[in-house]
């Protein structure tokens, strides 16, 4: 019966609220760990009520952080509300259960010095290191996930009008400005870089590559930056570039809301936070030079 459940839920999270694949995976997962731990009292999600859900996550919140408690709980409750709209149920216990509050956690971030020397430890003489300069160029200069950078393809990159189509989270598109430097890496591995690691029998459109011409995966992408990271002196993640990105655009003085566009943010709060990490960029200032700091 849960298997059945979680079949339908799992084509609800994709069609109707068109989640992404890894958000539909941790929904999923989170669901089949609540149903089984309702299992065992020989309960169902069809009969649980809030004193079942709050046990559960008292359960994962002895075993796991805060924030994966919160996604547990958000999983819960659209689980929950699935099986109001399924009709299996008439309510749902799970909107009573108060959400943990999260301290928003300020990311890291490389000073615009510290991308220049990430930058500049890819050699560009091989077809690879010309994909990586255009690659991570384009993660920083556009401000893109992981994810949005895998899904490019040749057609993402409209280069008469200096823009790159972005496919984010919920298959929203936004267009972002693709700038002179990032379009110059573009074109060196488009025209030589891509080429020569295509093979001829196959044929991807893609954008990223790797050798043999298969399309580059997250993996793939992590795996390099962290081997350039490491040759550049630097600790940091793939995704601190995206961070940095947001960052030193409003350090440059660009609005918060310009940034949440080119974010691709649905929220404006989730860009904020770039702007306690600038207070704290001040802070430290303040700190270091002024005499009363």
């Amino acid at each position: 019966m849960d298997d059945l459940l979680l079949a339908r839920y799992g084509d609800y999270l994709r069609a109707e609220l068109r989640l992404a694949p890894t958000s539909v995976d941790t929904y999923l997962r989170e669901a089949r760990g609540y149903l089984a731990y309702l299992a065992a009292s020989e309960r169902a999600g069809s009969e649980a009520d809030s004193e079942d859900i709050a046990g559960y996550i008292g359960e994962r919140r002895s075993r796991v952080d805060q924030r994966t408690v919160s996604k547990c709980l958000s999983a819960i409750r659209s689980l929950h509300h699935f099986l109001v709209v399924d009709r299996v149920r008439e309510d749902n216990p799970a909107e009573i259960v108060d959400m943990p509050k999260l301290r928003r956690r300020i990311p890291d971030v490389l000073s615009a010095p510290d991308v220049d020397r990430f930058l500049a430890a890819i050699e560009p003489e091989t077809p690879l290191g010309l994909r990586d300069r255009a690659l991570f160029e384009l993660i920083y200069s556009c401000g893109l996930r992981v994810s949005e950078a895998v899904g490019l393809t040749r057609t993402s990159i409209v280069r008469e009008e200096a823009l790159v189509r972005v496919l984010g989270k919920g298959d929203k598109e936004r267009l972002v400005p693709l700038g002179e430097v990032a379009r110059k890496r573009m074109d060196d591995y488009l025209a030589v870089g891509r080429p020569r690691l295509l093979r001829s029998s196959r044929r991807t459109e893609r954008l990223f590559v790797g050798r043999g011409g298969k399309a580059l995966t997250r993996k793939g992408i992590w795996k390099r930056f962290k081997e350039i990271a490491a040759k550049a002196g630097l600790d940091a993640k793939v995704h601190t570039l995206r961070h940095s990105f947001a960052t030193h655009l409003l350090q440059g003085g660009a609005d918060l809301r310009t940034v949440q566009e080119l974010l691709g943010h649905a929220d404006i709060s989730t860009t904020q936070v770039y702007t306690h990490l600038d207070k704290e960029d001040l802070r430290r200032l303040h700190n270091a030079h002024h005499p009363r700091g």
